[in-house]
């Protein structure tokens, strides 16, 4: 049942597919006229009824009261005999009363019209009938009750008449009033009318558009379906419709034009396509994004490159708005550009963008006109795209690096200098102990210029590509050279130096120079930031493997740490960074602010990271893992 009714909607769906938007619109306002006409009719037919059943209604209270008033002071005679000839002639004399009902005070019925019967009553049975007054019946009230019910013959008016003489209730009279049968046959035939109506217009307006889709709509479907195949470039697509008049003549010119284009695509597809793949084997080998498009905008060609740049794989963006595939950065700015160069009102165009999604990316674009053979009219757009994001770093980089060291080379220059002069112009009115001081800061402004020189040098290199030698290196033998060359100074500054050796240490891979320069500036850094009194410790261990990675070769840690200022957490993320100084912060030291930088670079050339945790006024730990020598 349910495939059924499934198969009938899918039937009536694809007809009404068929339909021109003129029939359609035609129906559903067929529709709502019939609608609105039909429901104005059956709310008169309904009106009718209201009117008719109000008057049966009056019509039967004032029969009721009529008759009331003929036999209710018979029946305080106890006058039944002329009671039941009054009501048999009153019946008789009008059509429209159904029955007649007399009751006493208690409901006991003691005469009806037309189916009273006289009590069967014997020593042992007695039979009696009663009326089923309404709940809601006012009992000893002077005025009659009215009510109405539905019968197999229509409603029904149901009168009930108290009979009251002087104040005294005798009983009540219940009347059946039929209902009016020119006002119901009238109603009804209306009804009919209205359906028969209603049905007919509808199945005028289904054969008109039964008709309508066989002899118009559908050629034209046909005719539209073949024009968007000739559009798209199946020539082969012909409409074998039989129809005369203006409609097959059209098709049959259809059919002509698709022919005549078929045997011209036939001579030059091959011309075409061969040209088609030199031009796309040639932009597709263009290490830049290349994008072609129309007049309109229409991507007519897009290289992989332009793809991977503007995140296009997987998208088929031809022959759709180059400008609503575009990200938006992009979009805003070359947007009119375009258009003015559609236009013709310039030639080319260039621009740097910046975008952010998915990456931070820097990209330059040329617009560049393609104009015909005879360089009159514009066929198009060349867009060509160059990713220029490493090369916009690598100049962001040169240029701080630079500004960086000039900065940090102008200041011992310019001190030793000044010192210098005073010396050459004042050095006779200076006392011995002022010339010391002076000659003093010059040396050590000297020892500054050259240690930047020398981490310049060394950061240069590491970061050259320069390869270096690795071998076995003991760690405990690097580790005692850096103290023994930082003891004098950890001595004059009253820290203590603690070395943590594990014994047995096995042998590491790395360059021992290297190594020992990191460690050199990890120590350095230590006493630098650390008070009197205070504690540097290098500590050196081997790492069991975790359980869940067995395949990890065994490892040694390397841990420099020292209870000095420490470093506070907003500067931890920068602190391998070049030239970033923590000194910049508590204005008390200087450095170069490379050896940090210098750390790292080595670190990594070992395949490791560093690694710290500090908490500024408690102390900071550096450390790194070394891979076993083998």
């Amino acid at each position: 049942m349910l495939a059924l009714l499934k198969t009938i909607r899918e039937a009536i769906s694809n007809w009404w597919s068929d339909f021109t938007l003129q029939t359609k619109l035609l129906a559903v306002a067929t529709l709502v006229v019939s609608l609105v006409m039909s429901g104005l009719t059956f709310w008169a037919v309904n009106t009718i009824q209201q009117d008719a059943r109000l008057n049966d209604t009056r019509f039967g209270r004032d029969l009721g009261l009529l008759l009331a008033a003929n036999v209710t002071p018979l029946i305080a005679e106890n006058n039944l005999t002329e009671v039941a000839q009054f009501s048999q002639r009153f019946y008789s004399s009008t059509s429209s009363v159904r029955y007649m009902l007399y009751a006493d005070e208690s409901g006991k019925i003691f005469f009806g019209i037309p189916f009273w019967e006289r009590e069967v009553e014997n020593s042992l049975l007695t039979i009696e009938r009663r009326i089923q007054l309404p709940e809601d019946y006012p009992g000893d009230d002077d005025k009659p009750m009215v009510r109405q019910h539905n019968t197999p013959d229509g409603i029904v008016t149901d009168v009930f008449v108290p009979l009251i003489v002087n104040k005294k209730y005798l009983g009540v009279l219940a009347i059946g009033i039929n209902p009016n049968q020119t006002a119901v046959i009238s109603t009804n035939f209306t009804r009919d009318v209205t359906i028969a109506v209603f049905i007919t217009i509808w199945v005028m307006v289904i054969l008109a558009g039964v008709i309508n889709a066989l002899t118009i709509t559908k050629p034209i479907k046909e005719l539209l379906v073949g024009v968007k195949q000739i559009a798209t470039g199946n020539f082969k697509q012909r409409i074998d419709l039989p129809l005369g008049g203006e409609l097959g003549e059209l098709i049959l010119s259809f059919n002509d034009m698709a022919e005549r284009l078929e045997r011209y695509e036939e001579q030059n597809i091959e011309e075409l396509t061969a040209e088609k793949a030199k031009l796309e084997t040639l932009v597709s080998t263009i290490a830049d994004g290349a994008v072609l498009i129309d007049n309109n905008m229409q991507v007519i060609l897009v290289n992989p490159t332009a793809r991977r740049i503007f995140c296009w794989e997987g998208h088929d963006v031809v022959g759709s708005n180059v400008l609503h595939q575009l990200p938006p950065a992009i979009q805003m700015e070359i947007t009119r550009p375009l258009y003015e160069m559609a236009a013709g009102e310039c030639d080319s165009a260039e621009f740097r963008i910046h975008l952010n999604q998915p990456t931070k990316r820097t990209i330059r674009i040329l617009l560049t006109t393609v104009l015909n053979l005879q360089r009159e009219s514009i066929k198009g757009i060349a867009i060509t795209v160059q990713d220029i994001t490493r090369e916009v770093e690598l100049n962001e980089a040169k240029g701080q690096f630079i500004s960086n060291v000039s900065h940090e080379l102008r200041t011992p220059l310019f001190n030793i200098k000044s010192f210098i002069e005073t010396l050459h112009d004042y050095g006779e009115d200076l006392s011995l102990e002022q010339r010391q001081d002076f000659l003093k800061t010059v040396n050590h402004e000297t020892d500054r210029l050259t240690r930047l020189v020398n981490d310049v040098l060394d950061l240069s290199k590491l970061e050259s590509g320069r390869s270096y030698n690795f071998d076995g290196v003991d760690l405990a033998q690097a580790i005692e050279q850096t103290l023994r060359t930082y003891q004098l100074n950890a001595k004059d500054k009253g820290i203590e130096l603690i070395q943590e050796v594990a014994p047995n240490l096995p042998l590491v891979l790395g360059n021992y120079d290297l190594l020992l320069q990191v460690l050199a500036n990890l120590v350095g850094n230590a006493l630098k930031f650390t008070k009197a009194g205070g504690k540097v410790a290098i500590r050196t261990y081997q790492l069991d493997p975790k359980p869940q990675s067995q395949n990890q070769s065994p490892r040694v840690r390397i841990e420099v740490s020292d209870t000095g200022i420490g470093i506070a957490s907003e500067d931890q993320h920068a602190i391998f960074d070049r030239f970033f100084r923590v000194e910049n912060r508590v204005h008390t030291l200087e450095g170069t602010g490379l050896g940090l930088s210098i750390v790292r670079n080595i670190v990594e050339r070992h395949g490791s990271r560093v690694h710290l945790v500090s908490e500024v006024g408690i102390g900071t730990t550096f450390w790194f893992d070394l891979a076993l020598c083998e």
